[in-house]
């Protein structure tokens, strides 16, 4: 059985350090049908960690109704995580927040008890008791201990944060609901709790969080830069937590457990006030600032979007009128997460699996170094003139050379970088000085140093580590990233022996013994980036195309999603041309394949307005038929306020506008491929309307806007290739 376990710095897996990455997906607002294929791209991705929510009011919406079917049913969910080769956080809670109608309480529970978690009564604890039960029965089996996926469970959420107590009475609270799960029978080997904004933690293995923006804040102005960007030993959010000193409003002590984060954005949902986009390179820079800082596990919430299931009572989402901040879609839960509320990825999806392929190959190494951050470095966010950087080393065992690598940044959302020019990175602690680069607004980006290339030994590179291929003969991926100072180096992905690799990258110890392979990749490339295993040989595909991986019957299956044509380069080349593909030619190392001749249509959509007044205008949408198709997306591009979608007389999908750069992108798989008339209502966007908008659109000379451009069909096939 393997184990799992940590110390001060990081989490251990089978005695070895382990650097993993964990993304959220809430079953109960994804469908089921779909739950393998969500989780395999998640996997696709660089998630080695499930975690999800069992919201309460999902499943027990009517005292002692419980729903586990179709959506909710959980158990189904576990076996599809070990079915995947996954693992899993279960967060049981009671209250998970997660942007549902009170928090994840039912409305029975709260008429019954209104200060529930400010109490810390036996009545209270007896309902809580009776929900865990609940759960346990639904996940009994499903343990490491045996067999099964879930590796951790969190307990509660935010607790002495947003909400419950704080002190002795909220140790006491969180201490109670853990010997609770513990004597239920929930027995994992991580118990964590989320430890930012003074929460409690109660000696639970603490973990953190990160927002780029603050979507909650009530102000509708741009708000201060985030200190999510900068390299700081704070573990504190101060976006979610305050603006905190070094430990403040931290509950646990900090040398006593690893830097860990669970909420790290990978996105944001907007609420109807507050309207914030998170880009991908936005999620990217706050990954590479909390790898810099010492971070230990990369932790996306969310990591796929969803939608709100329906209830029997009520809507089931976060509303004002029931006593929370914040206004939020009813449906929709997309989250702008790397992967969306329909399956699709967005550009963050590849910008952080940059990260997650490369802790999976250098994890371990990673998880073991000292985090040192120079006295020169900038810890305020609002200093936009500093150069931000971080280092992280190691001492090699054998030679006693300090390997490890050099964080910097010149990322500041929403905010201009000051350039700096002929930047020699060094570090005379550690014996290292790199070329000099010149640093732009916007440049975010980790180098090596020392580092074991087979025989070969890297003293410096200005491309940033990627993955390797254990084959016979070793390969070691990279990705440009940095600029050489005053040089303008446009690099195309190549494959060469180390020996033959450009020197003005790549700077080896003495001579490279030419053993080995260099591959770099451009940062595109590296996005598009998956890496396959056919038995025991290791390849690096790069395709434009959603592609995502699974083993059956021994065999690797690549699944691609597009129109129906598909391409994609790999190194090293197959050993077979895959069925239906042609060999398309040779590419600077890689061997280019694609399919052809395969390509669909989307089926026609057209539109009409059928009403309009001084607040809402509808429409009818038809959409054809389709067979042929194994999904299609329409992207709506409207400016309004929001935008509800019904098929007769039912809410299907809503969302809240963020401006027009931003269509509304819909996936009709799940609503059945016969022809579908839809309406579509938007409700007008007043010129003077009290939210925070990013991108307004153009009012012209009219107080308010609310129209509809364009609505346009997107077709996608399924392509498997078995290798």
């Amino acid at each position: 059985m393997t184990t799992y376990s940590y110390d001060s710095k990081s989490l251990f897996r089978d005695g070895k350090r382990w650097f993993p990455v964990m993304g959220e997906i809430h079953y109960s607002r994804y469908p089921d049908c779909d739950w393998k294929e969500a989780l395999l791209k998640m996997k696709e991705g660089g998630v080695d960690i499930v975690s999800s929510y069992v919201i309460w009011i999902h499943h027990e919406e009517i005292e002692n109704e419980f729903d586990w079917t179709g959506w909710r049913n959980l158990r189904k969910f576990v076996e599809t995580i070990k079915e995947c080769g996954l693992t899993m956080v279960i967060r049981i809670g009671p209250w998970s927040h997660a942007e549902v109608r009170h928090g994840g309480f039912p409305d029975w529970l709260l008429e019954k008890i209104p200060d529930a978690r400010s109490t810390n009564s036996e009545r209270y604890f007896a309902e809580v008791e009776k929900w865990y039960k609940a759960i346990y029965e639904q996940v009994k089996g499903l343990f490491l201990k045996d067999g099964g996926p879930i590796i951790g469970v969190q307990i509660e959420n935010e607790f002495g944060h947003c909400g419950g107590l704080s002190g002795e009475d909220g140790e006491k609270h969180m201490k109670t609901l853990e010997a609770m799960a513990r004597k239920i029978g929930f027995d994992a080997p991580l118990y964590t709790a989320t430890g930012w904004g003074g929460a409690v933690t109660a000696g639970m293995l603490p973990v953190m969080g990160g927002y780029c923006e603050s979507p909650w804040d009530p102000r509708i102005t741009e708000i201060e830069p985030s200190g999510n960007y900068v390299f700081t030993y704070e573990r504190n959010d101060h976006a979610i937590g305050c603006d905190f000193g070094l430990g403040e409003g931290i509950t646990f002590d900090m040398t006593k457990y690893p830097y860990l984060t669970a909420e790290l954005g990978g996105g944001l949902q907007v609420t109807l006030k507050r309207r914030p986009v998170a880009h991908p390179e936005d999620i990217g820079g706050m990954s590479l600032a909390k790898m810099g800082s010492g971070c230990n596990l990369l932790g996306y919430y969310m990591y796929h979007g969803g939608q709100n299931p329906e209830g029997k009572l009520t809507t089931l989402e976060e509303n004002i009128a029931t006593g929370s901040l914040n206004d939020m879609s009813i449906k929709n839960y997309d989250f702008r997460a790397p992967l969306g509320q329909y399956g699709m990825p967005n550009g963050t999806y590849g910008e952080i699996k940059l990260y997650s392929l490369f802790v999976h190959d250098f994890g371990e190494k990673l998880a073991g170094t000292d985090t040192l951050i120079p006295d020169s470095n900038p810890v305020k966010p609002d200093n936009f003139t500093d150069l931000r950087t971080s280092w992280r080393s190691y001492k090699c065992e054998k030679c006693g050379d300090n390997r490890g690598w050099v964080f910097v940044s010149d990322f500041q959302r929403r905010n201009k970088m000051a350039d700096h020019r002929n930047v020699v990175l060094e570090n005379p602690q550690l014996g290292i000085k790199f070329p000099a680069v010149d640093v732009l607004n916007e440049d975010m980006f980790f180098l090596p140093f020392n580092m074991k290339c087979g025989e070969s030994i890297l003293a410096t590179s200005l491309c940033t580590p990627l993955c390797r291929l254990d084959n016979e003969r070793k390969a070691f991926v990279f990705y440009s990233s940095a600029r050489p100072a005053g040089k303008n180096v446009a690099v195309a992905s190549n494959v060469v022996s180390s020996e033959k690799a450009d020197e003005v990258l790549y700077q080896f110890a003495g001579k490279a013994s030419g053993n080995e392979d260099i591959v770099t990749l451009t940062r595109e490339d590296a996005q598009n980036a998956h890496k396959v295993t056919v038995g025991t040989t290791s390849y690096i595909l790069v395709t434009k195309n959603v592609m995502f991986q699974k083993c059956e019957g021994g065999k690797t299956v690549l699944n691609f999603q597009s129109d129906g044509d598909v391409e994609f380069k790999i190194f090293p080349a197959l050993k077979n041309i895959p069925e239906g593909f042609n060999l398309k030619g040779e590419e600077n190392g890689f061997a280019v394949y694609e399919r052809t001749g395969a390509k669909k249509s989307a089926p026609e959509v057209s539109f009409e307005k059928i009403s309009d007044n001084e607040k809402t205008a509808s429409y009818k949408i038809n959409v054809e038929s389709w067979n042929n198709l194994d999904d299609v997306f329409i992207d709506i591009s409207y400016s309004a306020n929001c935008a509800r979608l019904y098929e007769n007389g039912n809410l299907i999908d809503d969302a809240i506008y963020a401006g027009d750069e931003y269509p509304w992108s819909i996936g009709l798989k799940r609503y059945g491929n016969q022809s579908h008339e839809f309406v579509l209502e938007i409700d007008a966007l007043e010129k003077d309307a009290k939210v925070f908008l990013e991108s307004w659109p153009d009012f012209g000379n009219e107080k308010s806007v609310k129209n509809v451009r364009t609505i346009t069909s997107r077709p996608f096939v399924n392509t498997c290739v078995i290798l």
